[in-house]
Parts: C-alpha cells; sequence; structure tokens
C-alpha cells in the first residue's frame, strides 16, 4: 500500500492494517475547496495536520463542513516537495494513547497545497485568487511564536521584515508581510470580511498576529504602498477580526519506530524526512489523544461548526484565562523547564526525565506551588485537572516518544510568556519576585544548557532556535569547571524585556540566578548537585 488516493480503492487492505479510510469523497471535497476556498491555513506542519486537519476530517464526516482546507506554506518549502505532493496531499494520523493502543485514520481534509513565494509569481497570483473570493470565512495559522516576530530582540527590524517594509506587497517574503498583501487584495476586490486567526502557542496570539499585520500596513503606508483606507479596513475588527486562540495537543517529532510498525503493516515509504530547514515531518503524524483547543468566537463572514468537533467557543477573556492556563502555568512552563534540564542530565526521551525525582520536584514547584498561587480560573476548564492530567497522563506517556530536545527548540522565544508572567504576577501581588525559587531553577537551567556541554561533560548538539547564535555570543567566555570565567556575561540577558517581559533584576531574581548558574558550571556533576541544593531550599 501507499499513501496515494488511488490506492484508498483497496479498502480491504486498510482495513487489515488497522487503518480507518476517510467516508467521504475527497475528489469532491477538493473541487469544492478549490472552486470556493472557505477555510486558508499556514503553517502546515505536523500538529497542523494532527489536531486542525482532524477537526475538518471530523466535520467532513458529519457532513457539518463540505470543502477542505487550502494549505500555505511561506517557510519551509521541503515541507510541501517532500511530504504533501508525494502522497497526494494525504496525511495519516496516529494517536498513542497510554496503554499502547493505537487509533490510526487517513485525512484527506487538505484541499489544496500552495508555496507561497514572491517570486512564484503562479502561486502568488493564486493566493491572491483565493483571497479575493468572498467565501473566505477564515484563514488560520500554525507558524510557532517566532513567526509573528517582526523585531531582533534589541526592538530594530529584523533584516527579512525591514525588506518588507522597503520593498512592498509585490515582493513580501515573510508570512507576515504575505498575508498583508493577501489583504491588500482582498480590500481591492470589495473589503469583504474575514477572521484571521493564530492557533500557536502564545498568549494573546490573536494580538500578536494583529500587531505585525497593522505594523506591516502603517509601514506600507508610510511609503505610498496603500492608503489610509486600506490601514482602516485592516484595523476595523467587525471586517478584519482577530480571534485569540488557545491550542494543546502534545505532537512531537515523527517516531522512526511507528514508521517501521507502519511499513511492517504494508504501507510503504513512511520514513520520516529532516528538511533543509530542519523540520522533521513524515507522512505520518504521531500524537496524543488529548487536545483543546478554545476559540473566541468572532467571525465576521461565518464560519465552520467547530464546537460539533469538540472545540470550545467562547469569549475573549474566557480564552485568555484559558491560554494562560496553559501556557503561564500548566504545561509550557514545564516542558519549558525540563526539555534543558533533560538534554544536560543524560536524558532524550521526556516520560524518561518524568520518572527522575529531581525532574518531578522540579515541575511541581513550578506547577503546583508557584504558578497555581497566580493562575487565572477560565471556568470553562479547571486549571488543578489540567495540571493533573499533564502530570500523570501525558507527561509520563511512554508512547507518545517527547524528546527533551524537541521541547528545548526556540526556548528563548516563549521565555517571557511561560516564565515571565508569573514574575510579573507575584510582583504586582508581593512587590517582588523573590518567593519564586522554581522559575529562576528553570532559566539559570536554560542558560546553562546553551553552553551546549552535559553534567558529565559531554558535548551535545542545541535545538533550533532563532537566538541561539546571539545567546552563545553572549556566554562567551564562560568556561565549565572555572567560576570565575563568569563575570557579567548574564546582565544583557536577564535584564532584556523583549526576553521575559520583565527586567529580572528588577524583580528581585536576577542575582538568584546568576547564584544557581554559576554553581552548574562549576564542574562535572555540578548541576544535578545545584539543582538538589536549591530544590530542597523549597521545601516541595
Amino acid at each position: 500500500m501507499e499513501l496515494k488516493l488511488k490506492e484508498l480503492k483497496n479498502t480491504e487492505a486498510w482495513e487489515k492494517a488497522g487503518i480507518v479510510l476517510p467516508g467521504y469523497e475527497i475528489e469532491k471535497i477538493r473541487a469544492a475547496s478549490k472552486e470556493k476556498p472557505l477555510w486558508v491555513h499556514f503553517g502546515i506542519g505536523n500538529i497542523f495536520r494532527v489536531f486542525l486537519g482532524g477537526i475538518a476530517d471530523l466535520l467532513l464526516e458529519q457532513g457539518e463542513l463540505d470543502r477542505g482546507i487550502t494549505c500555505v506554506e511561506t517557510f519551509d518549502y521541503d515541507v510541501v516537495d517532500k511530504i504533501y505532493t508525494p502522497y497526494d496531499n494525504l496525511s495519516l494520523s496516529v494517536i498513542l494513547h497510554g496503554d499502547g493502543t493505537q487509533e490510526k485514520k487517513v485525512l484527506g481534509s487538505f484541499a489544496e497545497v500552495i508555496s507561497a513565494r514572491s517570486e512564484d509569481a503562479e502561486s502568488f497570483q493564486r493566493l491572491k485568487e483565493i483571497f479575493a473570493l468572498p467565501d473566505l470565512q477564515l484563514v488560520s495559522f500554525t507558524i510557532t511564536e517566532k513567526g509573528y516576530a517582526l523585531q531582533n530582540a534589541d526592538g530594530t527590524f529584523s533584516d527579512i521584515a525591514r525588506k518588507d517594509m522597503e520593498e512592498g506587497p509585490e515582493n513580501a517574503r515573510s508570512a507576515m508581510a504575505i498575508v498583508a498583501a493577501m489583504l491588500l487584495e482582498r480590500f481591492r476586490e470589495g473589503g469583504q470580511p474575514v477572521a484571521l486567526v493564530s492557533m500557536d502557542n502564545c498568549s494573546r496570539n490573536g494580538e500578536k498576529l494583529r500587531e505585525s499585520i497593522l505594523t506591516v500596513a502603517d509601514e506600507w503606508k508610510k511609503r505610498g504602498y496603500v492608503d489610509e483606507k486600506f490601514v482602516a479596513y485592516v484595523s476595523d475588527e467587525n471586517r478584519v477580526s482577530f480571534p485569540w486562540t488557545m491550542i494543546d495537543k502534545i505532537t512531537p517529532r515523527p517516531s522512526e519506530k511507528i514508521a517501521e510498525e507502519l511499513e511492517a503493516a504494508g504501507l510503504q515509504n513512511m520514513k520520516p524526512v529532516i528538511t533543509s530547514k530542519r523540520t522533521y515531518i513524515a507522512p505520518f503524524v504521531n500524537a496524543e489523544g488529548p487536545q483543546y483547543l478554545v476559540m473566541e468566537d468572532h467571525f465576521p463572514n461565518g464560519r465552520p461548526a467547530f464546537e460539533k468537533a469538540g472545540v470550545y467557543m467562547t469569549d475573549r477573556e474566557t480564552v485568555n484565562k484559558s491560554e494562560r492556563m496553559k501556557v503561564t502555568v500548566c504545561l509550557n512552563p514545564i516542558h519549558t523547564a525540563l526539555g534543558p534540564y533533560g538534554c544536560i542530565l543524560g536524558y532524550d526521551l521526556f516520560s524518561d526525565e518524568m520518572k527522575d525525582e529531581d525532574m518531578l520536584r522540579l515541575a511541581r514547584l513550578v506547577g503546583y506551588k508557584e504558578g497555581m498561587e497566580v493562575v487565572p480560573d477560565p471556568g470553562i476548564l479547571s486549571p488543578k485537572a489540567f495540571l493533573d492530567e499533564c502530570m500523570n497522563e501525558r507527561f509520563p506517556n511512554p508512547y507518545l516518544g517527547d524528546t527533551c530536545l524537541r521541547l528545548s527548540t526556540d526556548a528563548s522565544q516563549g521565555l517571557g510568556v511561560r516564565f515571565g508572567v508569573t514574575v510579573k504576577a507575584y510582583m504586582e501581588k508581593y512587590g517582588d519576585a523573590k518567593r519564586l525559587m522554581g522559575i529562576p531553577l528553570a532559566i539559570a537551567g536554560w542558560l546553562r544548557y546553551l553552553l551546549g556541554v552535559d553534567d558529565e561533560g559531554n558535548s551535545y548538539q542545541l535545538a533550533p532556535d532563532p537566538m541561539a547564535e546571539e545567546m552563545k555570543e553572549r556566554l562567551k567566555g564562560i568556561v565549565i569547571g572555572q567560576p570565575d570565567s563568569f563575570t557579567d556575561q548574564l546582565k544583557w540577558i536577564l535584564s532584556n524585556e523583549n526576553v521575559f517581559f520583565v527586567n529580572l533584576y528588577d524583580a528581585g531574581i536576577g542575582e538568584l540566578i546568576e547564584d544557581i548558574f554559576r554553581e552548574e558550571i562549576a564542574g562535572t556533576g555540578a548541576v544535578r548537585k545545584t539543582l538538589q541544593k536549591y530544590l530542597k531550599k523549597s521545601l516541595l
């Protein structure tokens, strides 16, 4: 068997392999989608395919949706060439439960795939045609938090953003500029309403998306590429809305073991690939079963019946509380605290690290003790129950195959949300954040991880991170085993409000983080020893 449209007719073989096939006519869905696109998505990697593609698949099965998703990639075009095109835009969802059972289903909800490059006139024109059509209801995004960033850590425009501002809509390169260019096309064709929906793991994601789009529009206006009427169009949330969302589903890198199992069951060419931009992807997506999507119900041109697929449709305040609950307390801070330490302590799998008593204590300290004191309660979800599920079922799932290295990916982009928000909450409540111990330990651990040497003195490769090189340069001169080599290298980092949303020295924990870091570079075994010392102080 192959994951191709013509192969799906051999239903007996797929059934024998334990794989469920779509119950709708894929060709019919695709034809309708190309004629009148309803839903466009930017960033077509793993979580998009298994989660949002799965939602669309379920709505198609129920007859609640009659069109699929138009898939757009603006960053890693190998994903289109190596994963979508060779497999006829099909994907295989593999849900891994904690008891070892699996659910496998072919997803046929991906209607059309576009590599959005301004230098590719045909693709760019097709995207313009889609955005000009009145039926388009929503444009969603999973481009990671760095996809919305237009500025460097020092507040200046990045090189690509600066070029996008200077060269205008017809030469857009970054995702934000491309979307702004497409909105300009929609404006020129009558200015029909549309919702732009960030589904990335960051607090106030709709606000981040809106700020980036408006920044591009304003810069283009200054240079004469657009006029005030276009800026007014994208600024009016009754015409171009930016609903906030909270999304949660752990989606690790594709597993070699699962690829082997699928091939043993009769499926060909299931091997994962690593693209030129270091995207880890495969024809299948392996992920956990639990998933949450909380969405602000603000769609000025209508929307699919998301609630029929288990999505919580609510107001902005509830979304914000749900997102803060997850991203600042219950899930992401624990990932970001433990991921780097896992690399330092020699763990590959996160589920194995969760058996380490010191790591468990750190996780409980960051989540239950420090986070729960300031966690917002969204009402629709219980923070305590959510954290319990993470700690007792999701994180320890040995079949998920999530790695500490993946949890360290792009860590610099989330430190403000995952730790800084809680630091600021403590400052507001107590005047400073000196009561915190888990978060200082986590930040010190991330800095120690950036040195690329584990607790036994062995080197390892850092996970991809847009600030990795800059951070390594800032830490230049620090030598493990020579604590005196550490002088003032952390000052710029720990005081940087673009990184942490707050000056950590003003919060009263900058010096503590320095002390922890100094002890963690003392030599072999120093990280473990330091962790145990400070965890003991926490009385947890």
